[in-house]
């Protein structure tokens, strides 16, 4: 499976940006995939996943959703209230069995959307 992230740019305090991940190459609903970011000089942290259920950092919880169009073999991250602090790199990854907050469990890796939010 291959991946491919978009929909990053530059968004005010408060406003909304969707993120998608396109995966070819292989089913992404057999995969659980996990959206992580990674502000500037950090290390890469874990955002929320989704398979059967959806599960979110208490960073982004109530703020965040995830979705899926099997259909287009795409996976979705909604974005509100966003706040300066959400500003980083937004990778997508994936890994076929069981799910993990470490990004070093995953090896399937989408290429990266830069999200800046402004204060």
């Amino acid at each position: 499976v291959q991946l491919q992230a978009s929909g990053g740019g530059l968004a005010q305090a408060g406003d909304s940006l969707t993120l998608s991940c396109a995966a070819s190459g292989g089913a992404l609903s057999a995969h659980i995939l996990s959206w992580f970011r990674q502000a500037a000089g950090k290390e890469r942290k874990f955002v929320g996943f989704i398979m059967r259920r959806t599960y979110y950092d208490d960073s982004v919880k109530g703020r965040f959703t995830l979705s899926r169009d099997d259909a287009k073999n795409t996976v979705y991250l909604q974005m509100n209230s966003l706040k300066p602090e959400d500003t980083g790199i937004y990778y997508c990854a994936a890994r076929p069995d069981s799910f993990s907050v470490w990004s070093y469990d995953y090896s399937i890796w989408g290429q990266g959307t830069l999200v800046t939010v402004s204060s």
